[in-house]
């Protein structure tokens, strides 16, 4: 071993000893006797930074040849706490060592004076200077560079400090060339820290689950631990000195290098970065979330980059899955949200396809089975899948055109099949999904075929495609679509029954309601019916409203327009029932009032099971109504004479009639409301208003003014404001009616009936009034005789003198009070006699035997129409004739009357 001079260096400060190792003359020249030696201060250079003196604390001192301290360096100082000058001199045994231990203390001094090295462990002792308050006296001891005063491994009790220090000790030789020695001296804390460091590292580095790396400044592996090694192969050796290109792909690890110069520079930690690469002997993409942060000295000098990696790979594919399982929530919540929205087919293909494009596929066509669209109840072919499909939605994410992976091309709206042996008649056929794959070169590389089936039916076909460069379809993914088909599908369905039962309820409600263009004596007839259609576009229920115009006898018409409150087949059969039972009344000839109170109770009678008397009878007993099987409606009926113009007006709850005067503005008349009818307890009430020439007449439904945006008060303004040119022809009234109040076309049905009043001219009526005796049976036939040759209807007077004197006679016989005659000629001669008797004449089928009883018959046979009604003083007995020229051909009087016979 080389001897260390005693004089030697002046500190061992590491960090000093390089600033003052070339001063001096002997610092300048090697070691004396040594030839050839380096020089000085390339021996005796401070330790570079980052060397192992960082982290422990070395002091040394040297022993004279008496055994007493010589000298005393400045890291001695900071670790014992004690100056130079005080220390220099002191006998080491004597100073440090207990009593109990200072004679075995000398014998290791004499055996190191004798020239012997040691090295061991020695507790030692210091007094402490204190002063009066038991604190450690001011310049008693050093302190450690870090401003602490030196413990070396020692703890206080009192005034004495004791501890442990791991002492090297060197012989050497003075410079007269007495024995002497050099003491090293260690912090046995610091030993005991690093030991602790060491044994952390290699728990660290060899324990870890986690992949462990130590980079240098130069991004090269200095250490890897076996988690490392054991992904990537080889032991952790084989790593040192790899660069981040020898395991990652070139992109990557730029990316990376990037990140890691980054810390390395500014020192901020990176935390779960995401690094994506494979491992040896697998194609299989791996990705660890890595942690970086910079690596320092004990003299904070950076010295690398520790790299800590997790394997995620099992983590993204479970959050994949995860972020998957959400996707198809949402499409289904979406879907939930958005298909059914509307009762029409296509429109429900479409929303089907607006949720899935782009969200899931790419491409999308729904086909619907063409027997279905058409209102039959299963589709021909259906068991092997070659009927008739249309296609009624296409959506793409990619391209305009209707592209296809099952074949060519087909365009939105045409009608085709699939092949018997093509996979999408094998998904109609078995009701399966299946997988497409798409055509060599083709934009499509798979297909989803989905059979669209709703109450074990299939209605159609869903193809759900992904283009190049998407994933491709997989069992999750089939799962979805079949879930989205099946609910498209269902509400399809629905569409197409609800489609079926309104084209019914519409049919049915049309062939209740006037066929054609209604005509009417002295009225200019016009009328308008449209189904409720929603804001929103797709068709609601038929609705209850109708109107009607009836014929009566002496060239009168009633004019109806009615509502039966709801909706739907329900009330489009209430309508037709109450229809029915107004012709029927109206035919008897019954007063407005008299008409809406029997309605009334017909109305009442439609809810109970028993008819009419059972609904009367339950009125009487108090009972919870059942509102499911009540029926009300409005009504306004009104009886227009064209002899007189006058027109009477009964109402059940309905809108008021408009009237449009000759220049005049329009008018709501004043025609009491009274109760909808099926309510019952309240007699209806009549107004009878006398109509000029030229005059409008308007009846309504509330679904011409008043919708969800416009009250009732804003539609009626609205709808008197719109009869503005009542002189137009009245088909162009209506019209402008119509388009004028369109934004007030809610839900509702509408139902518009308008009449210009045309008045039976004075010229075409002829009016007699008879005494009661016989000669006013040859009187009439006379008035009639006359007024007909007057009218230029010579082939009628034959006929028309025969019945005349049949009803005069009648009346003679079995009436009251004077006698009146009337014709009127219009689109038909009519004759009509007036009594005061109120029994109604009956016809009887007279026996061969019988001299009389065959008037009537007479009448039956000779006219096209006869009847009876009363009237506020009596009776009115008339007959019918069709004109010369009209379609019906006349009777001969002389048939008819062998006829009897």
């Amino acid at each position: 071993m080389s001897e260390i001079p005693a004089k030697a260096a002046e500190s061992e400060d590491p960090s000093d000893g390089a600033r003052t190792g070339s001063a001096g003359g002997a610092a300048a020249a090697g070691p004396a006797g040594v030839e050839g030696a380096p020089p000085v201060d390339a021996m005796w250079q401070s330790s570079p930074p980052g060397s192992i003196y960082d982290y422990i604390k070395v002091a040394s001192f040297s022993i004279g040849p008496d055994g007493h301290v010589d000298q005393w360096s400045r890291r001695a100082e900071q670790l014992f706490g004690i100056p130079a000058e005080r220390a220099v001199g002191m006998d080491p045994i004597e100073a440090f060592i207990d009593s109990d231990l200072r004679e075995q203390g000398q014998r290791k001094m004499a055996e190191i004076l004798d020239g012997r090295e040691w090295t061991g462990v020695v507790p030692f002792r210091l007094d402490t200077p204190q002063d009066e308050g038991g604190r450690p006296r001011a310049g008693g001891g050093g302190t450690d560079p870090d401003g602490s005063r030196g413990t070396a491994g020692r703890g206080r009790a009192g005034g004495v400090t004791r501890g442990l220090a791991e002492v090297y000790v060197m012989p050497t030789r003075t410079a007269e060339g007495d024995k002497a020695a050099v003491c090293i001296v260690v912090d046995v804390r610091t030993l005991r820290s690093i030991e602790t460091d060491l044994a952390a590292s290699q728990a660290i580095f060899g324990q870890s689950p986690f992949g462990f790396l130590l980079l240098d400044p130069d991004l090269r592996i200095r250490r890897a631990n076996q988690r490392f090694a054991s992904i990537f192969g080889g032991t952790p050796d084989d790593h040192r000195g790899k660069g981040l290109y020898d395991y990652l792909p070139r992109a990557e690890a730029d990316r990376v290098s990037a990140t890691l110069r980054r810390v390395l520079e500014d020192g901020e930690s990176i935390t779960d970065m995401h690094v994506t690469g494979f491992v040896p002997g697998s194609d299989e993409r791996r990705h660890w979330s890595i942690n970086l942060y910079r690596v320092h000295s004990g003299s904070g000098r950076p010295i690398g980059i520790a790299w800590l990696g997790t394997d995620i790979t099992a983590r993204r594919a479970a959050a994949r899955e995860a972020a998957a399982a959400r996707r198809n929530l949402a499409l289904l919540n979406e879907a939930g949200a958005r298909i059914g929205n509307s009762l029409d087919l296509e429109t429900t293909a479409r929303e089907l396809l607006d949720v899935v494009v782009p969200g899931f596929c790419d491409l999308a066509t729904v086909d619907l089975y063409q027997g279905l669209l058409a209102g039959d109840e299963t589709p021909p072919g259906l068991a092997d899948g070659s009927a008739e499909l249309r296609r009624v939605a296409f959506a793409s994410a990619v391209s305009g055109a209707p592209l296809s992976a099952t074949g060519a091309p087909v365009e939105l709206g045409a009608v085709h099949h699939y092949a018997f042996n093509s996979r999408c008649a094998d998904a109609l056929r078995t009701a399966r999904p299946q997988l497409v794959p798409g055509e060599d070169g083709g934009l499509v590389h798979s297909t989803l075929a989905v059979p669209m089936v709703a109450h074990d039916t299939v209605v159609g076909l869903a193809q759900f495609s992904r283009t190049k460069g998407s994933e491709p379809f997989g069992d999750r993914d089939r799962d979805l679509a079949v879930e989205l088909a099946a609910r498209a599908a269902v509400c399809i369905d629905n569409a197409r029954l609800y489609r079926r039962e309104h084209e019914r309820a519409l049919i049915l409600q049309r062939s209740l309601l006037p066929p054609g263009d209604p005509e009417a004596s002295g009225l200019d007839i016009a009328c308008r019916y449209l189904p409720g259609n929603a804001a929103t576009g797709r068709p609601s229920e038929v609705g209850g409203d109708w109107f009607d115009v009836i014929e009566l006898p002496g060239h009168r018409t009633a004019l109806v327009v009615g509502d039966v409150m709801g909706r739907g087949l329900r009330a489009a059969v209430a309508m037709g029932e109450l229809r029915t039972a107004v012709r029927t009344l109206a035919l008897l000839d019954l007063e407005p009032a008299e008409v809406l109170s029997q309605l009334d109770e017909i109305a009442r009678g439609l809810g109970a099971p028993g008819g009419v008397q059972q609904a009367t009878r339950a009125a009487r007993r108090p009972r919870e109504a059942d509102l499911s099987e009540v029926y009300l409606a409005t009504c306004v009926y009104a009886v227009y004479d064209s002899v007189t113009r006058r027109c009477t007006f009964a109402n059940a709850g309905h809108l008021p009639p408009v009237l449009v005067e000759p220049g005049e503005q329009a008018l709501m008349l004043d025609v009491p409301p009274g109760l909808p009818l099926g309510v019952g307890g309240e007699p209806f009430e009549e107004v009878t208003v006398e109509l000029p020439e030229g005059a409008l007449l308007a009846l309504y439904t509330d679904g011409l003014v008043e919708s969800r945006d416009h009250p009732l008060d804003e539609g009626l303004q609205a709808f008197v404001g719109a009869l503005t040119a009542p002189n137009l022809p009245l088909e162009d009234v209506c019209d402008h009616v119509l388009n004028t109040l369109g934004s007030h076309h809610g839900e509702d049905d509408i139902a518009l009936l308008m009449a210009r009043v045309q008045g039976l001219p004075a010229e075409s009526v002829g009016d007699w009034t008879l005494p009661r005796e016989p000669r006013s049976v040859g009187r009439a036939r006379e008035y009639a005789r006359s007024q007909l040759l007057a009218w230029d209807l010579e082939p009628l007077v034959d006929t028309t003198e025969l019945l005349v004197s049949e009803l005069v006679t009648n009346a003679l016989r079995y009436g009251e009070g004077e006698i009146r005659l009337r014709l009127l000629l219009d689109r038909t001669l009519v004759c009509e006699v007036w009594d005061a008797g109120l029994v109604q004449p009956r016809r009887r089928r007279a026996r061969d035997t019988d001299e009389g009883g065959r008037g009537l018959q007479l009448v039956g046979l000779l006219s096209a129409a006869w009847g009876s009604r009363r009237t506020p003083r009596g009776k009115t007995v008339w007959f019918e004739l069709p004109l010369p020229d009209g379609d019906t051909p006349l009777t001969d009087p002389a048939e008819a009357l062998l006829s009897l016979f």
